[in-house]
């Protein structure tokens, strides 16, 4: 997301600069005096909730970016990279990065999640536990009395009801009510 995507997105358009000073928020974030000059659109923007939570963010990215950086240039690419990694190479790592690798690493040693299949219940049961099924005319008869609809159902796939025909290098159904329905009138 660029400055101007995020002034005009969160904050309103305020302080939408031109395309020139348009920047990646890292680059805002390091002197945004640079990039918005009027300094009380500046101060209304640095004063907003979205803006804070923005920097929040984006010096977390750089954080992590910065972490990254350390450990692919020491050879550590992996959790297992990670776990064995000497304690200077660790200890180059930020606090909170540090504690989200260890976690991992954790977690692939010692998994605490199981992927056992779960007994569904309530109304998503019926939904594991559906078949199928169609419903088809009854003939006049006991049957037909006993529903008062004249339909019934009955388990698995109906029978194919439709007949195909060939039409030149295409098939279509051979029904003419469903070929010709209602002209309609151009508009």
């Amino acid at each position: 997301m660029r400055l101007n995507d995020f002034l005009t997105r969160e904050l309103d358009g305020r302080g939408v600069v031109d395309n020139k000073r348009d920047v990646l928020p890292e680059e805002f974030f390091k002197d945004p005096t640079k990039y918005i000059r009027d300094k009380g659109a500046l101060n209304e923007i640095q004063a907003s909730g979205r803006y804070l939570s923005m920097k929040r963010a984006v010096k977390g990215e750089v954080i992590f970016d910065e972490d990254i950086r350390k450990l692919c240039d020491k050879g550590v690419n992996s959790l297992p990279g990670w776990s064995l990694a000497a304690a200077e190479v660790k200890a180059a790592v930020h606090n909170s990065n540090k504690h989200f690798l260890n976690a991992a690493a954790e977690e692939v040693r010692n998994p605490t999640t199981t992927s056992a299949p779960e007994k569904l219940e309530g109304l998503y049961e019926s939904v594991h536990n559906a078949r199928r099924s169609h419903a088809v005319e009854l003939p006049d008869g006991v049957e037909r009395k006993k529903t008062g609809t004249g339909m019934g159902v009955h388990e698995g796939k109906p029978e194919q009801s439709w007949k195909y025909r060939e039409a030149d290098d295409a098939i279509e159904e051979n029904d003419a009510v469903q070929q010709f329905g209602v002209e309609h009138l151009p508009c």
